[in-house]
């Protein structure tokens, strides 16, 4: 998974991306453009950088890999999410896969560090309780695992600056 940052000239944005609302999972969801493994892929950094290509036509030499955020799964799935963040140079121009992708979201770094849009939930599944992490954006919501992939991006760069 690719979490897209760039400078709009007006600060810094990350890239989403709401997933297409006949996908099997997550319908409708926001998220960062990511996908599975496939054998041609050298490594999960490749994965990333070829899913983001094929889903909103991002070409993986405008991306300068900086770091990877922490690794995660979803309650709804055991799939492992290795996270990273990548560097443009500018808004970049993308073409989105519709069928894997409805919109491509550019979401101000200020914004997500507004508390106001910031929210925590703990929901239970199977009688165990866990955390959900929202941000609600200006028309959608963003919440559940790219929430938190997202928070801890905003952790790291507030613990830099």
């Amino acid at each position: 998974m690719l979490a897209p940052v760039f400078d709009a000239g007006s600060g810094p944005e990350l890239l989403l991306t709401r997933r297409a609302w006949h996908m099997r999972s997550h319908t409708g969801e926001v998220s960062f453009p990511g996908g599975r493994a496939e054998p041609a892929d050298v490594d999960l950094i490749a994965t990333a950088l070829r899913e983001t290509h094929e889903e909103v036509g991002i070409a993986p030499e405008l991306v300068r890999i900086e770091g990877e955020l922490t690794r995660l799964t979803t309650v709804s799935s055991p799939a492992f999410i290795v996270p990273y963040v990548g560097v443009l140079d500018g808004r970049p121009d993308t073409t989105i896969s519709a069928d894997e992708v409805d919109a491509v979201l550019h979401v101000p770094i200020a914004e997500l560090l507004d508390p106001s849009i910031y929210r925590q939930e703990i929901w239970t599944r199977n009688g165990a309780p866990f955390e959900i992490t929202f941000f609600e954006l200006v028309g959608d919501t963003l919440w559940g695992a790219t929430a938190r992939m997202v928070r801890d991006l905003l952790e790291r760069l507030m613990l830099s600056a």
